[in-house]
């Protein structure tokens, strides 16, 4: 059985009697959570019984609160890796194997829905890969089209990490975005929502902010900019719109160096530059990355940040304008 279709029926069919493990983005944001969240209440309804798992760390505040205030249970892999076979199926969503911010877990990745582009093509007996503003939109519409109309918690959930995805609204917004959000909205608590969206700062940001502020430089509207201490995934990439943010400023670069390696955060509203290939060209031999034309993400693994040589600041803002030369 091969289906590709965005047919939300195909899928339960492939995963009847059999206990489903949906998997996320090693750093789920609000978008991930949300779109395995719903999936996993859909797949609830047809008896069929999942597992909400990443491998990483949960290191949005944002995310954090959104777990909290649903009482969404997602486990980390190393936790489930003892009792998970080859056998077992896998449901990849919010994110593609092989793109470079997923673990390949011991099961067998059977389906994807994902809104990101596709940079390494993998067959799924299962797949559901368009591009939208957030995964959370894909979900929200098998909802719709069953129809089979979510639960409060289902429809708030899905409708704020659509909210997240898009910058409320302002990235990446396709018509089904929309039209998702005109669904959405009436099933959802309107107060839970605006909780959710206040407060989503730390104390500690603020360093990062400074950090980021102090070290831009700007090369014929691109930024770049770099944290020399640890941030996680999600304050990098709110750095990178906060770069975005300028007026001098029409493709941001931010990277953060951490234990793990250098991470990468990229955003554009240049029309002729686009984020996953910029910095997936940028950082060829040195590590890898990708993404939407508007936003995009990258790595270079600890071991081999020595190829960058003994200025590393200078050859990754070397290779960025290299490739944007």
């Amino acid at each position: 059985m091969n289906t590709k279709m965005n047919d939300f029926n195909q899928l339960a069919a492939l995963c009847h009697g059999k206990h489903i493990y949906i998997q996320t983005h090693n750093f789920p944001d609000p978008d991930a959570i949300a779109s395995a969240f719903g999936l996993q209440r859909l797949l609830a309804q047809h008896e069929i019984p999942s597992t909400l798992c990443y491998d990483g760390r949960i290191d949005k505040l944002s995310a954090s609160k959104m777990l909290e205030a649903f009482q969404i249970q997602m486990f980390p892999y190393e936790q489930l890796r003892p009792d998970m076979a080859e056998e077992d199926y896998v449901i990849c969503v919010d994110a593609q194997k092989h793109c470079g911010n997923i673990t390949d877990f011991v099961g067998d990745e059977v389906a994807c829905i994902d809104h990101h582009p596709t940079f390494v093509p993998i067959e799924y007996r299962y797949q559901d890969i368009r591009p939208t503003g957030a995964c959370a939109t894909i979900i929200a519409q098998y909802y719709k089209q069953l129809p089979c109309l979510p639960d409060r918690h289902t429809a708030t959930a899905l409708l704020y990490g659509l909210k997240m995805d898009t910058l409320q609204f302002t990235r990446g917004v396709t018509e089904l975005d929309i039209e998702m959000f005109a669904f959405l909205f009436p099933l959802c608590d309107q107060e839970t929502l605006a909780r959710l969206e206040r407060n989503n700062m730390e104390f500690n940001d603020l360093k990062a902010y400074g950090a980021a502020i102090e070290s831009i430089e700007v090369y014929d509207k691109v930024g770049i900019s770099n944290v020399l201490f640890p941030c996680p995934d999600a304050l990098i990439a709110i750095l990178s719109d906060f770069i975005l943010a300028l007026q001098e400023v029409e493709v941001a670069v931010v990277f953060s160096k951490r234990e793990d390696g250098i991470k990468f955060s990229v955003r554009s509203e240049d029309p002729a530059v686009h984020a996953g290939h910029l910095v997936r060209d940028a950082l060829h031999g040195y590590g890898d990355g990708g993404g939407h034309a508007e936003m995009a993400g990258g790595m270079i693994r600890k071991e081999k940040e020595c190829l960058l040589g003994r200025y590393p600041k200078d050859t990754i803002r070397d290779s960025f304008l290299r490739v944007l030369s």
